[in-house]
Protein backbone atom coordinates (compact mmCIF):
# COMPACT_ATOMS: atom_id res chain seq x y z
CA UNK A 1 0.00 0.00 0.00
CA UNK A 2 1.35 3.45 -0.84
CA UNK A 3 1.77 5.54 2.26
CA UNK A 4 4.29 8.16 1.15
CA UNK A 5 1.79 11.12 0.86
CA UNK A 6 2.10 10.08 5.49
CA UNK A 7 5.56 10.97 5.05
CA UNK A 8 6.05 13.67 2.80
CA UNK A 9 5.69 16.49 4.79
CA UNK A 10 5.16 20.10 4.19
CA UNK A 11 7.11 22.77 6.09
CA UNK A 12 4.20 23.32 8.65
CA UNK A 13 4.03 19.66 10.17
CA UNK A 14 8.39 19.32 9.98
CA UNK A 15 7.58 22.38 12.49
CA UNK A 16 5.36 20.69 14.08
CA UNK A 17 7.19 17.68 14.81
CA UNK A 18 10.49 19.52 15.60
CA UNK A 19 8.56 21.55 18.18
CA UNK A 20 7.24 18.22 19.52
CA UNK A 21 10.72 17.29 20.43
CA UNK A 22 12.58 20.40 21.39
CA UNK A 23 9.82 20.55 23.97
CA UNK A 24 10.04 17.12 25.70
CA UNK A 25 13.73 17.05 25.24
CA UNK A 26 14.38 19.03 28.61
CA UNK A 27 11.58 17.26 31.47
CA UNK A 28 14.21 18.38 33.88
CA UNK A 29 14.08 21.86 33.22
CA UNK A 30 10.41 22.00 33.21
CA UNK A 31 9.71 19.12 36.48
CA UNK A 32 12.84 21.32 38.29
CA UNK A 33 10.07 24.40 38.30
CA UNK A 34 6.98 21.99 38.89
CA UNK A 35 8.54 21.07 42.40
CA UNK A 36 9.96 23.65 44.95
CA UNK A 37 12.52 23.16 47.19
CA UNK A 38 10.09 23.14 50.21
CA UNK A 39 8.17 19.81 48.80
CA UNK A 40 11.59 17.78 49.35
CA UNK A 41 10.75 15.75 52.97
CA UNK A 42 13.19 15.03 55.64
CA UNK A 43 14.07 11.50 55.54
CA UNK A 44 14.01 9.91 58.86
CA UNK A 45 16.25 7.14 58.93
CA UNK A 46 14.96 4.24 61.82
CA UNK A 47 17.95 2.09 63.35
CA UNK A 48 17.66 -1.68 64.32
CA UNK A 49 19.31 -3.02 67.25
CA UNK A 50 22.53 -3.96 65.83
CA UNK A 51 22.93 0.18 65.10
CA UNK A 52 22.64 -0.75 60.64
CA UNK A 53 20.19 2.39 58.83
CA UNK A 54 16.80 0.48 57.73
CA UNK A 55 15.10 2.56 54.56
CA UNK A 56 11.80 2.17 54.24
CA UNK A 57 10.37 0.14 51.58
CA UNK A 58 8.32 2.79 50.25
CA UNK A 59 11.32 4.90 50.16
CA UNK A 60 13.26 2.47 48.53
CA UNK A 61 10.20 2.31 45.57
CA UNK A 62 9.92 5.68 45.07
CA UNK A 63 13.82 6.01 44.75
CA UNK A 64 13.67 3.42 41.90
CA UNK A 65 11.12 4.98 40.09
CA UNK A 66 12.29 8.45 39.92
CA UNK A 67 14.71 10.11 38.24
CA UNK A 68 18.32 10.36 38.92
CA UNK A 69 21.53 11.39 38.13
CA UNK A 70 23.26 8.18 37.44
CA UNK A 71 22.52 4.59 35.26
CA UNK A 72 22.56 2.15 38.08
CA UNK A 73 23.81 -1.42 36.79
CA UNK A 74 23.90 -2.97 40.17
CA UNK A 75 24.98 -2.61 43.49
CA UNK A 76 24.89 -0.21 46.41
CA UNK A 77 26.74 2.76 47.69
CA UNK A 78 30.38 2.11 47.31
CA UNK A 79 29.49 -1.14 45.57
CA UNK A 80 27.87 -0.07 42.73
CA UNK A 81 28.14 -0.03 39.01
CA UNK A 82 27.09 3.00 37.56
CA UNK A 83 27.00 5.62 34.20
CA UNK A 84 27.09 8.60 36.45
CA UNK A 85 25.61 11.47 34.06
CA UNK A 86 26.73 15.57 34.05
CA UNK A 87 25.18 17.69 36.60
CA UNK A 88 24.49 21.16 35.14
CA UNK A 89 23.58 23.81 37.99
CA UNK A 90 22.65 27.59 36.80
CA UNK A 91 23.96 29.72 39.69
CA UNK A 92 24.72 33.28 40.96
CA UNK A 93 28.12 32.66 39.52
CA UNK A 94 27.47 31.17 36.07
CA UNK A 95 27.11 27.31 34.99
CA UNK A 96 28.53 24.59 37.55
CA UNK A 97 29.03 21.28 35.67
CA UNK A 98 30.51 18.24 37.11
CA UNK A 99 29.93 14.41 36.74
CA UNK A 100 27.47 12.91 39.68
CA UNK A 101 29.68 10.61 41.08
CA UNK A 102 32.22 13.43 42.10
CA UNK A 103 29.95 14.20 44.81
CA UNK A 104 27.82 10.96 45.18
CA UNK A 105 29.50 9.68 48.11
CA UNK A 106 26.79 11.32 50.65
CA UNK A 107 23.41 12.30 49.74
CA UNK A 108 22.42 12.89 53.24
CA UNK A 109 23.56 16.86 53.18
CA UNK A 110 26.26 16.16 55.59
CA UNK A 111 28.72 16.71 53.44
CA UNK A 112 29.82 20.25 51.82
CA UNK A 113 31.86 20.83 48.33
CA UNK A 114 32.88 23.69 47.27
CA UNK A 115 32.25 23.97 43.23
CA UNK A 116 32.75 27.66 41.62
CA UNK A 117 33.30 29.23 44.58
CA UNK A 118 29.70 27.97 46.03
CA UNK A 119 28.64 25.86 49.24
CA UNK A 120 26.64 23.14 47.74
CA UNK A 121 25.64 19.35 49.58
CA UNK A 122 23.98 16.57 48.05
CA UNK A 123 20.35 16.05 50.11
CA UNK A 124 18.54 12.79 48.31
CA UNK A 125 20.02 13.63 44.35
CA UNK A 126 18.76 17.42 44.73
CA UNK A 127 22.11 20.00 44.77
CA UNK A 128 21.17 22.78 47.31
CA UNK A 129 23.08 25.65 48.45
CA UNK A 130 24.49 24.61 52.20
CA UNK A 131 23.76 26.43 55.51
CA UNK A 132 26.26 28.49 56.90
CA UNK A 133 26.06 25.70 59.84
CA UNK A 134 24.89 22.14 60.21
CA UNK A 135 21.83 21.26 62.08
CA UNK A 136 21.26 18.61 65.10
CA UNK A 137 21.57 15.77 62.80
CA UNK A 138 24.87 16.78 61.13
CA UNK A 139 23.13 17.68 57.80
CA UNK A 140 24.02 21.17 56.49
CA UNK A 141 20.04 21.80 55.87
CA UNK A 142 17.61 24.22 57.05
CA UNK A 143 14.08 22.83 57.98
CA UNK A 144 10.90 25.17 58.22
CA UNK A 145 7.66 23.83 60.94
CA UNK A 146 6.67 21.34 58.47
CA UNK A 147 9.92 19.75 58.30
CA UNK A 148 10.23 20.44 54.87
CA UNK A 149 13.58 22.25 53.02
CA UNK A 150 13.65 25.58 53.12
CA UNK A 151 17.39 25.66 51.41
CA UNK A 152 17.92 27.59 48.23
CA UNK A 153 17.99 25.52 44.94
CA UNK A 154 20.12 26.47 41.82
CA UNK A 155 18.42 25.89 38.26
CA UNK A 156 19.29 22.52 37.69
CA UNK A 157 19.73 21.69 34.13
CA UNK A 158 21.10 18.23 34.40
CA UNK A 159 21.16 15.31 31.89
CA UNK A 160 19.54 13.21 34.22
CA UNK A 161 18.79 9.48 33.80
CA UNK A 162 15.35 10.16 32.31
CA UNK A 163 17.19 12.98 29.67
CA UNK A 164 18.74 10.22 28.42
CA UNK A 165 16.24 7.67 28.04
CA UNK A 166 14.25 10.20 25.93
CA UNK A 167 17.16 11.22 23.98
CA UNK A 168 17.80 7.72 22.98
CA UNK A 169 13.92 6.90 22.26
CA UNK A 170 13.71 10.17 19.68
CA UNK A 171 17.11 8.48 18.36
CA UNK A 172 15.50 5.08 17.65
CA UNK A 173 12.50 6.71 15.91
CA UNK A 174 14.55 9.15 13.71
CA UNK A 175 16.46 6.01 12.56
CA UNK A 176 13.24 3.81 12.22
CA UNK A 177 10.92 6.30 10.65
CA UNK A 178 13.62 7.28 8.11
CA UNK A 179 14.43 4.25 6.95
CA UNK A 180 11.06 3.62 6.43
CA UNK A 181 10.04 6.42 4.56
CA UNK A 182 13.06 6.14 2.19
CA UNK A 183 11.66 2.73 1.75
CA UNK A 184 8.33 4.39 0.37
CA UNK A 185 9.91 6.33 -1.74
CA UNK A 186 12.31 3.60 -3.27
CA UNK A 187 10.12 0.69 -3.28
CA UNK A 188 6.82 2.79 -5.11
CA UNK A 189 3.63 0.23 -6.32
CA UNK A 190 5.72 -3.02 -4.63
CA UNK A 191 4.94 -4.95 -1.04
CA UNK A 192 6.77 -3.65 1.76
CA UNK A 193 9.32 -5.38 3.23
CA UNK A 194 11.56 -5.79 6.14
CA UNK A 195 10.90 -2.98 8.76
CA UNK A 196 8.59 -1.41 6.33
CA UNK A 197 6.09 -4.29 6.22
CA UNK A 198 6.54 -4.62 10.11
CA UNK A 199 5.17 -0.60 10.92
CA UNK A 200 3.14 -0.32 7.93
CA UNK A 201 -0.14 -2.36 9.76
CA UNK A 202 0.77 0.05 13.01
CA UNK A 203 0.53 2.97 10.82
CA UNK A 204 -2.97 1.42 9.08
CA UNK A 205 -4.03 1.01 12.54
CA UNK A 206 -3.07 4.73 13.69
CA UNK A 207 -4.84 6.09 10.39
CA UNK A 208 -7.63 3.89 10.21
CA UNK A 209 -8.97 3.39 13.67
CA UNK A 210 -7.66 6.51 15.41
CA UNK A 211 -7.17 9.16 12.59
CA UNK A 212 -10.09 8.99 10.30
CA UNK A 213 -12.89 8.18 13.09
CA UNK A 214 -12.24 11.42 14.99
CA UNK A 215 -10.21 13.89 12.42
CA UNK A 216 -12.66 12.71 9.22
CA UNK A 217 -11.40 13.76 5.46
CA UNK A 218 -9.01 16.23 7.55
CA UNK A 219 -6.63 13.56 9.09
CA UNK A 220 -3.78 13.20 6.82
CA UNK A 221 -2.37 17.20 7.84
CA UNK A 222 -2.89 15.43 11.87
CA UNK A 223 -1.27 12.27 11.15
CA UNK A 224 2.69 13.04 11.30
CA UNK A 225 1.76 14.20 15.36
CA UNK A 226 -0.28 11.60 15.53
CA UNK A 227 1.88 8.93 14.68
CA UNK A 228 5.01 10.40 16.41
CA UNK A 229 2.83 10.55 19.94
CA UNK A 230 1.67 7.05 19.41
CA UNK A 231 5.04 5.54 18.95
CA UNK A 232 6.45 8.25 21.06
CA UNK A 233 4.49 6.71 23.87
CA UNK A 234 4.76 3.32 23.02
CA UNK A 235 8.26 2.89 22.36
CA UNK A 236 8.95 4.62 25.92
CA UNK A 237 6.21 2.60 28.14
CA UNK A 238 8.38 -0.30 26.56
CA UNK A 239 11.66 0.43 27.46
CA UNK A 240 10.49 1.68 30.68
CA UNK A 241 9.59 -2.29 31.52
CA UNK A 242 13.50 -3.48 30.07
CA UNK A 243 15.46 -3.70 33.61
CA UNK A 244 18.57 -2.92 31.97
CA UNK A 245 20.52 -0.49 29.73
CA UNK A 246 19.29 1.30 27.62
CA UNK A 247 16.02 0.66 29.24
CA UNK A 248 14.88 1.17 33.14
CA UNK A 249 14.48 4.95 32.72
CA UNK A 250 10.39 5.62 34.06
CA UNK A 251 10.28 8.08 31.32
CA UNK A 252 6.57 8.41 30.48
CA UNK A 253 5.81 7.64 34.54
CA UNK A 254 7.70 11.54 34.85
CA UNK A 255 4.66 13.86 34.92
CA UNK A 256 7.12 16.71 33.35
CA UNK A 257 7.29 14.49 30.50
CA UNK A 258 2.96 13.56 30.31
CA UNK A 259 2.51 17.50 31.22
CA UNK A 260 4.31 18.45 27.48
CA UNK A 261 2.71 16.12 25.83
CA UNK A 262 -0.22 17.06 27.05
CA UNK A 263 0.33 20.68 26.52
CA UNK A 264 1.24 20.17 22.56
CA UNK A 265 -2.03 18.20 22.38
CA UNK A 266 -3.33 21.77 23.74
CA UNK A 267 -1.29 24.14 21.25
CA UNK A 268 -2.13 22.16 18.53
CA UNK A 269 -6.43 21.85 19.58
CA UNK A 270 -5.69 25.53 20.33
CA UNK A 271 -4.32 27.25 17.06
CA UNK A 272 -6.71 25.00 14.73
CA UNK A 273 -10.07 25.67 16.76
CA UNK A 274 -12.31 27.08 13.95
CA UNK A 275 -15.38 29.45 14.33
CA UNK A 276 -17.93 27.14 15.56
CA UNK A 277 -15.57 24.96 18.02
CA UNK A 278 -14.93 28.86 19.96
CA UNK A 279 -18.75 29.50 19.54
CA UNK A 280 -19.43 26.56 21.92
CA UNK A 281 -16.75 27.96 24.41
CA UNK A 282 -18.39 31.39 24.41
CA UNK A 283 -21.54 30.99 23.01
CA UNK A 284 -23.07 27.53 24.08
CA UNK A 285 -26.34 26.37 22.74
CA UNK A 286 -28.26 27.15 26.00
CA UNK A 287 -30.38 29.84 27.27
CA UNK A 288 -28.23 33.08 27.15
CA UNK A 289 -29.34 33.62 30.96
CA UNK A 290 -27.49 30.04 31.05
CA UNK A 291 -24.15 32.48 29.67
CA UNK A 292 -22.93 32.84 33.51
CA UNK A 293 -22.74 29.78 34.28
CA UNK A 294 -21.80 27.59 31.01
CA UNK A 295 -18.99 30.16 29.83
CA UNK A 296 -17.06 29.71 32.81
CA UNK A 297 -17.34 25.60 32.61
CA UNK A 298 -16.71 25.50 28.39
CA UNK A 299 -13.40 27.64 29.63
CA UNK A 300 -12.83 25.42 32.48
CA UNK A 301 -12.93 22.33 30.06
CA UNK A 302 -10.40 23.52 27.60
CA UNK A 303 -8.04 23.05 30.30
CA UNK A 304 -9.49 20.07 31.97
CA UNK A 305 -9.19 18.23 28.67
CA UNK A 306 -4.63 18.48 28.89
CA UNK A 307 -4.65 17.84 32.40
CA UNK A 308 -7.27 14.63 31.91
CA UNK A 309 -4.30 12.94 29.62
CA UNK A 310 -1.50 14.22 32.12
CA UNK A 311 -2.55 12.32 34.54
CA UNK A 312 -3.97 9.41 33.03
CA UNK A 313 -0.66 8.96 31.57
CA UNK A 314 1.75 9.47 34.45
CA UNK A 315 -0.63 7.49 36.56
CA UNK A 316 -1.31 4.41 34.79
CA UNK A 317 2.59 3.83 33.85
CA UNK A 318 3.66 4.74 37.40
CA UNK A 319 1.35 2.70 38.99
CA UNK A 320 2.57 -0.17 37.07
CA UNK A 321 5.84 -0.18 38.25
CA UNK A 322 5.02 0.54 41.64
CA UNK A 323 2.93 -2.50 41.62
CA UNK A 324 5.81 -4.59 40.42
CA UNK A 325 8.15 -3.07 42.75
CA UNK A 326 5.92 -3.73 45.22
CA UNK A 327 5.55 -7.83 44.84
CA UNK A 328 9.09 -7.79 44.95
CA UNK A 329 9.70 -6.19 48.46
CA UNK A 330 7.53 -8.77 50.11
CA UNK A 331 9.89 -11.01 49.75
CA UNK A 332 11.87 -8.66 51.95
CA UNK A 333 9.46 -7.21 54.04
CA UNK A 334 7.98 -10.86 54.77
CA UNK A 335 12.00 -12.67 55.22
CA UNK A 336 10.47 -15.53 53.83
CA UNK A 337 12.09 -17.48 50.42
CA UNK A 338 9.09 -19.36 50.11
CA UNK A 339 6.94 -16.01 49.62
CA UNK A 340 9.33 -15.37 46.26
CA UNK A 341 7.61 -18.84 45.11
CA UNK A 342 4.37 -17.12 45.03
CA UNK A 343 5.96 -12.82 43.93
CA UNK A 344 7.95 -13.95 41.14
CA UNK A 345 4.56 -15.58 39.43
CA UNK A 346 2.65 -12.47 40.11
CA UNK A 347 5.52 -10.37 38.68
CA UNK A 348 6.13 -12.27 35.52
CA UNK A 349 1.95 -12.10 35.33
CA UNK A 350 1.78 -8.26 35.85
CA UNK A 351 4.69 -7.50 33.58
CA UNK A 352 3.58 -9.32 30.60
CA UNK A 353 0.19 -7.21 31.34
CA UNK A 354 1.99 -3.93 31.59
CA UNK A 355 3.33 -4.77 27.83
CA UNK A 356 -0.51 -4.70 26.66
CA UNK A 357 -1.11 -1.87 29.05
CA UNK A 358 1.43 0.33 27.33
CA UNK A 359 0.50 -0.13 24.21
CA UNK A 360 -3.25 0.31 25.05
CA UNK A 361 -1.67 3.82 27.02
CA UNK A 362 -0.07 4.93 23.56
CA UNK A 363 -3.81 4.11 21.87
CA UNK A 364 -5.56 5.76 24.04
CA UNK A 365 -3.30 9.01 24.75
CA UNK A 366 -3.15 8.90 20.72
CA UNK A 367 -6.91 8.76 20.10
CA UNK A 368 -8.28 11.47 22.75
CA UNK A 369 -5.56 14.01 21.42
CA UNK A 370 -7.57 12.56 17.90
CA UNK A 371 -10.40 13.56 19.34
CA UNK A 372 -9.98 16.87 20.84
CA UNK A 373 -8.31 18.16 17.42
CA UNK A 374 -11.55 16.88 16.10
CA UNK A 375 -13.70 19.18 18.12
CA UNK A 376 -11.83 21.65 17.20
CA UNK A 377 -12.02 21.06 13.20
CA UNK A 378 -15.55 20.10 13.35
CA UNK A 379 -17.66 22.23 11.09
CA UNK A 380 -21.33 22.82 12.31
CA UNK A 381 -23.02 20.79 9.48
CA UNK A 382 -20.91 17.46 10.70
CA UNK A 383 -23.01 17.47 13.80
Amino acid sequence: MDLRHLFNLKKSAVALISAVLILIAFPKVFSQQAIPVDSIPSTEIKHTAGGEEKESISQTILHHIADSHEWLFWGHDDHKVSLPLPVILVTNNGLVTFLYNKHDKDEHGKTVFIENGLRFVNYHGKFLYASENPNEHGEYIEFDQSNSVVNALPFDISITKNVVSLFISIIILLIVFISVAKAYRIRVGKAPKGLQSVLEPIILFVRDDIARPQLGYRYAAFMPYLLTVFFFVWLNNLMGLIPFFPGGANLTGNIAVTMMLALCTFVLTTINGNKNYWGHVFTPHVPWWLYPLMIPVEIIGLFTKPIALMIRLFANITAGHILILSLISLIFILKNVFVAGIAIPFVIFISVIELVVGFIQAFIFTILSALFIGMAVEEHAEH
